[in-house]
């Protein structure tokens, strides 16, 4: 139970000894665990606390009194307000490192497994990659205006802010323009999100609308668009009322140059945030996975096919299955689009009981990847060795279910652990993701 602030011990200074996973710095008082908000490993800091709890406690650096070597000044000047960002006081080849850290430490603690060889960390620009991204949208009476961003760090306010260093510049810049016009709407309470998808092209903007607006809030929300560059789509009920606003409709793709792939995706369909990054992953899973003319390759939780369909130009043929029918559908038609006659799609739950019945569950696989959710692939492993895959590349999204199932597949169900490697998909945040090659 927390106390009143009038209640907080007073600023201490402290030597700041380790670096947590959400991006905090870890210190001890009188044996208690305290987090540090803004301070990193090696550091002494005057801290304020914040929190009081009956495990641990909470604080932010008041003043820096001995600087690590990684700090850096952070460029957005709304970091330490916005939730957005953890780690824009770090260098970027440190923000990697530490993360490439907290996976090894993840994979031995956890899992009890340890790769043969590290791969080296995956980067890729760190501003302005955030191609998709879910901002609030709220109007504040105190502030007498509107504010479009994302919410203040552990707080459930919105932090007013006026621009966003990781956002596609498109977007990053316009915060405010979004939220001027916003705020001439006569429907600017009913909007409480804007959703942002962009591929190689166009950027669509779905606003989210509680009420339906009048005709005068689409004149509005139609000279934004064509003032700023933006696609504007509405949607007043689930993802399947989502709709562009008159003459607004444009298809959504982006490229994998190395592979000959173009892959086309809805405003709604997940695709990762980072497209530079994402090239990049595609090309190192498929060089670990290494499929030839010969191989029969299962791609679970294949989605649009952004693995399915570079798969398809190298292997003798590709079964992509998902739990998401849409998804399956999209990737059926980016298939076909691209040319490629070698793979096939299934639709299936794949974090429940899966059933011998099922078309796929009876083929043979000589390879596999998998990159599930951040729930991870627990259901799916036992199935691995049955239908004889011999070299899996598994991309996690979160350490620790990654950690738990290399713990199946190498201590129970005879794989080998032979790389592993961070990825630094969402720079200055405390998010890691990751990606690993067993092998039976």
């Amino acid at each position: 139970m927390s106390r009143t602030p009038k209640t907080l011990p007073p600023p201490i200074e402290v030597e700041i000894q380790a670096l947590t996973h959400e991006g905090r710095g870890l210190t001890r008082i009188q044996g208690k665990t305290v987090f540090v908000d803004g301070a990193l490993p090696g550091e002494r800091v005057r801290l304020r606390y914040t929190r009081i709890q009956r495990r641990f406690d909470e604080a932010e650096v008041e003043e820096v009194l001995r600087a690590a070597p990684d700090r850096v000044a952070p460029r957005c000047i709304h970091f330490g307000v916005c939730g957005g960002c953890a780690l824009q006081h770090v260098h970027p080849e440190a923000q990697i490192r530490l993360k490439q850290e907290g996976l090894k430490d993840v994979l031995e603690r956890i899992g009890q497994v340890t790769p043969e060889r590290w791969l080296e960390p995956l980067t890729a620009e760190p501003w302005g990659y955030r191609r998709k991204a879910r901002l609030g949208v709220r109007h504040v009476v105190k502030k007498g205006r509107t504010l479009v961003g994302f919410r203040e760090r552990r707080n459930r306010f919105l932090a007013d802010l006026r621009r966003c260093e990781v956002l596609h510049p498109q977007v990053g810049t316009r915060l405010e323009a979004l939220a001027a016009t916003i705020e001439t709407l006569s429907i600017r309470d009913q909007v409480p999100q804007i959703e942002m998808a962009m591929g190689d092209g166009p950027c669509v903007l779905v606003f989210r609308v509680m009420q339906t607006p009048k005709p005068e809030d689409e004149v509005r929300l139609l000279e934004l668009g064509r003032r700023e560059g933006f696609h504007l789509y509405l949607q007043d009920g689930g993802v399947d009322s989502i709709r562009p606003l008159p003459g607004q409709e444009v298809r959504l793709s982006y490229s994998l140059p190395n592979h000959g792939v173009e892959i086309g995706f809805l405003p709604s369909d997940f695709t990762q945030v980072n497209l530079e990054l994402n090239r990049r992953l595609v090309d190192q899973a498929l060089d670990l996975l290494d499929p030839g003319p010969r191989d029969r390759v299962l791609d679970l939780f294949c989605g649009l096919g952004n693995f399915t369909l570079p798969l398809a130009r190298r292997s003798a043929e590709v079964v992509g299955v998902e739990g998401d029918a849409g998804l399956v559908e999209r990737a059926r038609a980016n298939a076909e689009r691209n040319g490629l006659t070698k793979v096939r799609f299934y639709v299936a739950d794949l974090q429940s009981e899966l059933s011998a019945e099922a078309p796929w569950t009876r083929q043979r696989f000589t390879k596999a990847l998998i990159d599930p959710p951040r729930s991870g692939a627990w259901e799916v492993l036992d199935w691995l060795p049955r239908l004889g895959v011999e070299r899996l590349v598994y991309v996690s999204c979160y350490p620790a279910t990654l950690a738990r199932d290399a713990d199946r597949l190498v201590n129970t169900l005879g794989y080998r652990l032979r790389a592993a490697g961070a990825m630094d998909m969402f720079p200055h945040t405390s998010h890691v993701e990751s990606m690993a090659l067993f092998e039976r």
